[in-house]
């Protein structure tokens, strides 16, 4: 585990889009807005070119390694190299970009594997250029996941949407919603809920964290007549996971979950399918929405939003999202060494 001495090791995301607006953006605001210190591994030659778009003027600098970064950070952003073929031009993605964006995560995750830096924060990407150029993994989620992997086996990835007390996990993620009920199992869903509850008490403090699970069907299933997931698939792994002494209850139908008055209810609510949780989640964290993945030997955080290319070089993007989670890859990382 690094130490607290060492940076967040940001990635570039897709340099036509937004990422590196915002992250220029959340360094300009790093004095008044309390930013640890972070090393972005992309080209310093994309981010003064979106500078200039943006009339931004900030010292940029490459460094030769992370632990440089900590003493260059005050005054300018570091920048670890690696090479984007060009020219980037904001908004107009280019499939020539893709292999620096993948090696951009690459090199993130080495540097929390080797301790010189302390998590993971990842720009947008824009999956569907990398899977032009062979990129084989549904999303940053499993590929993670993939290069985490120990002798060959990959942990399980799950993904948290984080906005201060409210928590969100979708239980299958990047999949048609066609296949969702084939690929729903008690087997994945018990370890979706001991992953979340274990990675409550590691990097959020919880004691003993309150889980609520949603159905897959409307009503909850109601009884059976509008679907058997929920009591075939559902509550057994609700079951095993109390036999466990996790605090987890359901399964609630998922159009009852999502207001006021129950947010206050649970810690943290785990969906059936990725919309379930994110549509909800977004619309009430729109901007400040962080996206965290759990399960892997390293912290993982991301702004809870995409590449924008409509609004990347216009001054239109907003780096809220971006500085929540390096706030929050900070704090959780702290934790971790608590």
């Amino acid at each position: 585990m690094a130490s607290a001495d060492t940076p967040l090791a940001l990635t570039l995301g897709d340099p036509a889009g937004i990422g590196p607006d915002i992250t220029l953006l959340a360094f300009a605001a790093r004095s008044r807005e309390a930013i640890p210190p972070f090393v972005l591994l992309g080209d310093e030659a994309v981010l003064n070119a979106r500078a200039e778009a943006l009339g931004l003027s900030l010292a940029i600098a490459t460094v030769a390694s992370a632990g440089e970064a900590i003493d260059v950070f005050p005054e300018a952003l570091p920048v670890l190299a690696i090479e984007v073929p060009g020219p980037v031009v904001a908004g107009r993605p280019d499939v020539a970009a893709a292999p620096a964006v993948k090696q951009s995560i690459e090199y993130a995750v080495d540097l929390v594997r080797q301790s010189a830096a302390r998590a993971v924060v990842t720009n947008p990407i824009a999956k569907s250029l990398l899977y032009k150029a062979g990129f084989p993994f549904p999303g940053h989620t499993e590929y993670l996941a993939a290069l985490a992997a120990n002798n060959g086996e990959a942990p399980l990835p799950v993904m948290m949407l984080v906005a201060g007390p409210f928590k969100a996990v979708p239980v299958t993620i990047h999949i048609p919603l066609r296949d969702v009920p084939a690929r729903l199992t008690t087997d994945l869903l018990l370890a979706t809920i001991v992953a979340t509850d274990k990675d409550l008490h590691r990097y959020f403090g919880f004691v003993r964290p309150r889980l609520a699970v949603s159905g897959l069907n409307p009503h909850a299933g109601e009884d059976g007549s509008l679907g058997r997931e929920e009591i075939e698939i559902i509550t057994p792994a609700i079951e095993a996971a109390k036999a466990q002494g996790i605090d987890v209850k359901g399964p609630y139908p998922a159009d009852t979950l999502f207001h006021t008055a129950a947010r206050e209810t649970y810690d943290v609510v785990l969906c059936m399918y990725h919309d379930q949780a994110l549509v909800p989640f977004k619309t009430l964290a729109f901007e400040e929405g962080v996206n965290v993945t759990l399960g892997l030997p390293f912290v993982r955080t991301s702004p809870d939003h995409g590449t924008a290319f409509d609004i990347a070089g216009t001054g239109k993007a907003n780096p809220k999202s971006l500085i929540e989670a390096l706030r929050l890859a900070d704090a959780m990382s702290r934790s971790a060494e608590g």
